[in-house]
């Protein structure tokens, strides 16, 4: 009976392990493939963005704040369909994941005064 009970040992001591191991590796492969976050500030004021380029790699999760330092401001990227008001001396976070790989535009969406018009900048997603 000795050697039946250290094999059902062995085996539940191996069975156990696997349940330790096999989702170890599972979070490791995981986050192996997992996006990077990427963070950002973008500050509008004269009527232009800082910086005028954000560069990520697609699959990213990108946060955003953008901030006004003088009058309102509005901040779009139309391919991911952000439309965001920025008040004046005010700010605001909103995230997205890059999930498509191009050059992409943002621009202020406001036409209070002309000069929003020339407010541009440049999104650019590398494949991966």
């Amino acid at each position: 009976m000795k050697p039946q009970r250290r094999s059902i040992g062995i085996l539940l001591m191996t069975a156990a392990a696997g349940l330790v191991v096999i989702p170890a590796l599972t979070r490791l492969r995981a986050q192996e493939q997992s996006p990077n976050r990427r963070e950002f500030t973008i500050t509008a004021r004269d009527y232009r963005f800082n910086p005028d380029r954000i560069q990520v790699t697609q699959d990213d999760l990108v946060k955003l704040t953008v901030k006004s330092e003088d009058v309102p401001y509005g901040f779009t990227i139309d391919h991911y369909r952000v439309s965001k008001r920025i008040p004046a001396g005010g700010s605001v976070t909103f995230e997205f994941r890059a999930d498509g790989a191009g050059q992409y535009e943002y621009y202020s969406n406001m036409t209070s005064d002309p000069r929003h018009g020339q407010m541009k900048g440049q999104l650019v997603v590398q494949a991966r």
